[in-house]
């Protein structure tokens, strides 16, 4: 059984999922709202610490029609940082309708939630021949 941390990066917060290969269920963990790129790593440092991640998941959004666009390369950057900083495999998973299949409040932080869905996806989607 090895732990697997899901991400759904954004600019001003990332959320941030946990599963492992036994169970394939992924479940919130909790919002990084912090204002430098050194406090967000410095929080993600502390994560992989603790849970002793083998894999990182992270949504890559991209335009429905499937093109990339600016948030797109940052993910990327992100993905490419945590496998650099952490030595952690990273794999980007397609979230396009990641946040459209949550049902929230106006105003309401579902970042977590989001990278539930995308770590949720990555099980679904991902790790169907293993089994």
């Amino acid at each position: 059984m090895e732990t697997v941390l899901g991400f759904d990066f954004g600019l001003k917060r990332i959320g941030v999922a946990v599963g492992n290969t036994l169970l394939k269920q992924a479940q919130p963990l909790m919002i990084i709202s912090a204002a430098t790129n050194d406090a967000k790593f410095a929080a993600i440092a502390e994560l992989v610490q603790q849970w002793q991640p083998t894999l990182c998941i992270v949504g890559l959004p991209r335009h429905p029609d499937g093109a990339e666009h600016e948030m797109t390369v940052r993910c990327r950057r992100f993905a490419n940082q945590l496998h650099g900083r952490f030595n952690v495999a990273t794999v980007l998973v397609d979230e396009r309708y990641s946040s459209a299949v949550i049902s929230h409040q106006r105003g309401e932080l579902i970042d977590d939630q989001a990278a539930a869905i995308i770590l949720q996806q990555y099980f679904d989607d991902y790790t169907q021949s293993e089994s």
